[in-house]
C-alpha cells in the first residue's frame, strides 16, 4: 500500500477541520460530526508513525481532536459519578492487557517462523492505544448525555447517510474506485466487491460490509424519527426511511439487511419496554457466545443450513468462518485467562512450514486470542452493562419522544455489538454510542434517585449545607458565622 500525498494531507488537516467545527457548532454537534465525518471520509490504512507513540490514523486522529476540542471550548461542571460496575470493567479493560504483555515474553517457533515475545514496551503501547480508543466513550458520556444529544446523534447518522448515498450509488454503477482515485490505493481485492451483476459499494469506509452496516443503522434511526413524528428535513416523514431501505437493498449485504429487517420494525411498532427486552437479549447472547461456542452449544450447523436457503455462497462463507473460529479458539484455550498478546501471537500457524493459517473476522475471537477471556468479558461486559443500564432507566422517562429515541439508540448499539461476532468493525463511532448511552442512562437514574428523596429531607440537607459552607470575610465555620479577627 502506497498512500499518496493527499492521504497524508487529509490526516494532517483533520485537526483544522475539527477546530472549525468546534468554533462554529455547539459542542455536542462538533463532537458527533468530528467522529462521524472521519469514519466516512478519512483514508483507511493510511497513517503517520513516530517512534514511541501510537500511530496517527483514521481512528486515533479524530479521537484526539475531540479531546482537544472539548478541552478548549467546554466549561467544567460536575459529572454524574460512574457506576462501580463500569469502573471495575474499565479498570480490567485497561490493565488486563498489561498483565498479558508481561506474561508473554516467550518467543514462539513454527517451523522456520519465529514469533517474538512481548513485554513491558508492548504493555505501555497497548495501554496508550486503549486510552486513545476510550476517548470518545468518556467525551460522549460527559457531553452527550442529554435528551437532545441522543436525538442529535440519530439525526446526524441519518443526514450523513443521505448525503453519503450519492457516493455509494456512484460506486454501484462504476465500481468501488473512489478510495483509489482520491487516496492512491485500493483497499481490497476487486473481486470482493463484485456481487451478482453489480458491485457492492464501500466509498471511504474500508469495506462494503461496513458501509452497508452504516446504511442499516441509519435506516433504524430514520424509523425512530418517523415514529416520533419528528421531521428531519422538508420531506414526508417516511421519505428518508424508504430511501435508505432502497439503498440498503442495493448494497447487497445479507447481514446488514437482516439486521435492519429485524430491528427497524421493532423501533417503528413495538412498545419501548419490548424493545429494551430485545436489546438486553441480544447483548446477553453476545456475552455468552464464546462460552456457547467453546462448549459446542451454539447451533452452527443449523445457522449454516439457514444461510444455505438464501445463498450457497453465503452458507460456504459462514461455514468457513466457523471453522477458523474453532481453530483460533483451540489455540486461545492454551492460554485462556489473559491470552497470547499482540503481534500475531494469537494466530494459528502450520507447525512445519510456519504458514499463517488464520482468518480472523470476529472482534470477539480476536479479543480472546490476544487478551483472553478476561479481556473479552471486560470489553463485552462493559457493552452489555450499558444496555442493561439503559433498560433500567427507561421506566423513569415521562416523554414519549425521549423513550422512542432512547430505545432506538439502545437497539442500534445492540446491533453494533452483535456485528462484532462475525466482523471486527469496532470504530470510534461505536465507542461514542456506548458513552452517550451510558451517560444518558446515568443522568436519568441520578435524576430519578434525587426525585425520590422526600422534600422535607431535601430542605433539611440544603439548610445544613448552606450553614456549613457559609462564608464571611473569607472564613468558614460549621453551623454559624465566625467574626473576623482583629489584631495579632
Amino acid at each position: 500500500m502506497m498512500q499518496n500525498w493527499f492521504a497524508t494531507f487529509a490526516l494532517l488537516s483533520w485537526p483544522v477541520f475539527a477546530v472549525i467545527l468546534y468554533f462554529v457548532l455547539p459542542l455536542n454537534r462538533a463532537t458527533i460530526w468530528t467522529i462521524l465525518a472521519a469514519q466516512l471520509f478519512l483514508p483507511v490504512g493510511a497513517f503517520l508513525k513516530y517512534e514511541m507513540v501510537p500511530q496517527f490514523d483514521k481512528k486515533t486522529i479524530p479521537n484526539l481532536c475531540i479531546l482537544a476540542g472539548c478541552l478548549i471550548v467546554q466549561r467544567f461542571t460536575k459529572a454524574v459519578p460512574l457506576h462501580l460496575v463500569a469502573k471495575f470493567l474499565l479498570f480490567v479493560f485497561l490493565l488486563g492487557p498489561i498483565a498479558t504483555s508481561l506474561l508473554n515474553g516467550d518467543p514462539l517457533f513454527y517451523g522456520t517462523r519465529a514469533v517474538a515475545g512481548v513485554g513491558l514496551y508492548d504493555a505501555i503501547s497497548t495501554l496508550e492505544s486503549l486510552c486513545i480508543d476510550l476517548i470518545p466513550f468518556f467525551i460522549a458520556r460527559r457531553f452527550l448525555a442529554q435528551s437532545d444529544d441522543t436525538k442529535e446523534i440519530l439525526r446526524a447518522l441519518v443526514l450523513a447517510m443521505l448525503f453519503y448515498s450519492v457516493l455509494l450509488f456512484f460506486e454501484m454503477r462504476f465500481s468501488p474506485q473512489l478510495h483509489n482515485w482520491v487516496y492512491g490505493y485500493n483497499l481490497a481485492e476487486f473481486l470482493q466487491s463484485v456481487r451478482e451483476e453489480g458491485y457492492r459499494p464501500m466509498a471511504f469506509m474500508g469495506h462494503g460490509l461496513l458501509a452497508a452496516f452504516f446504511v442499516a443503522t441509519s435506516l433504524m434511526a430514520s424509523v425512530a424519527f418517523w415514529r416520533a413524528r419528528t421531521p428531519l428535513i422538508n420531506l414526508p416523514l417516511s421519505g428518508p426511511s424508504l430511501y435508505l431501505a432502497t439503498l440498503l437493498i442495493m448494497c447487497k449485504s445479507f447481514g446488514a439487511t437482516l439486521y435492519a429487517t429485524a430491528v427497524a420494525p421493532l423501533i417503528g411498532l413495538a412498545s419501548p419496554r419490548s424493545q429494551m427486552r430485545i436489546a438486553v437479549l441480544l447483548v446477553s447472547v453476545c456475552l455468552l457466545y464464546p462460552t456457547l461456542r467453546s462448549m459446542d452449544l451454539f447451533p452452527t450447523a443449523l445457522t449454516v443450513d439457514a444461510a444455505n436457503l438464501v445463498s450457497t455462497e453465503r452458507a460456504d462463507s459462514l461455514q468457513f468462518r466457523f471453522e477458523h473460529e474453532d481453530q483460533l479458539l483451540t489455540h486461545a484455550f492454551r492460554r485462556p485467562v489473559l491470552g497470547w498478546g499482540r503481534f500475531g501471537r494469537s494466530r494459528v500457524y502450520d507447525p512445519q512450514t510456519g504458514e499463517d493459517l488464520s482468518v480472523t473476522d470476529g472482534d470477539w475471537v480476536i479479543t480472546i486470542g490476544q487478551f483472553g477471556f478476561v479481556g473479552f468479558f471486560a470489553k463485552f461486559g462493559l457493552f452489555a452493562f450499558v444496555v442493561f443500564r439503559a433498560a433500567s432507566a427507561l421506566k423513569f422517562l415521562k416523554s414519549n419522544q425521549d423513550r422512542i429515541f432512547l430505545c432506538a439508540l439502545t437497539l442500534i448499539l445492540s446491533i453494533n455489538i452483535v456485528d462484532l461476532l462475525p466482523n471486527a468493525g469496532l470504530v470510534p463511532w461505536t465507542w461514542l454510542l456506548v458513552g452517550a448511552l451510558l451517560g444518558r442512562a446515568d443522568r436519568i437514574l441520578a435524576s430519578a434517585t434525587s426525585d425520590r428523596i422526600p422534600v422535607s429531607l431535601k430542605s433539611n440537607l440544603v439548610g445544613k449545607s448552606q450553614a456549613i459552607m457559609h462564608r464571611n470575610d473569607g472564613f468558614t465555620i460549621r453551623g454559624a458565622e465566625r467574626p473576623p479577627s482583629h489584631g495579632a
